[in-house]
């Protein structure tokens, strides 16, 4: 078995070394996938009440909303404050997370049809 293993790998060091790369990003993948996964399946992680820490993806992936949805919610123009933190759209917007708390709630009520 070591010797086909070695033979192979001295007359295809570069297809070799290729299909070695293509396992390490599968499986790089393929765990990431079952992390976030098992992560948003748990319950816990589903309509949390928002904190300064939250970003607007984080808030539609957890009430299930659209990114649309969610930005206009916060009154955020397409690709405006992409990575910022609720906190800081708070802050840059005047308005505090209870009012946030609320525009999202609302949203998600007109969105899916009931409050989260």
């Amino acid at each position: 078995m070591l010797d086909t293993l070695g033979n192979i790998w001295r007359k295809h060091r570069v297809l070799s070394a290729a299909f070695i790369a293509a396992v390490v990003v599968t499986v790089f993948f393929a765990g990431r996938l079952l992390v976030f996964s098992l992560y948003w399946a748990d319950p816990a992680h589903r309509s949390q009440p928002l904190e300064g820490w939250m970003t607007p993806r984080y808030v539609a992936h957890s009430y299930e909303l659209p990114p649309a949805v969610v930005r206009d919610a916060l009154g955020l123009a397409p690709g405006e404050a992409r990575r910022h933190t609720l906190e800081q759209i708070a802050e840059e917007s005047g308005l505090t997370l209870a009012e946030l708390q609320h525009r999202i709630d609302a949203a998600a009520k007109a969105h899916h049809g009931y409050e989260p």
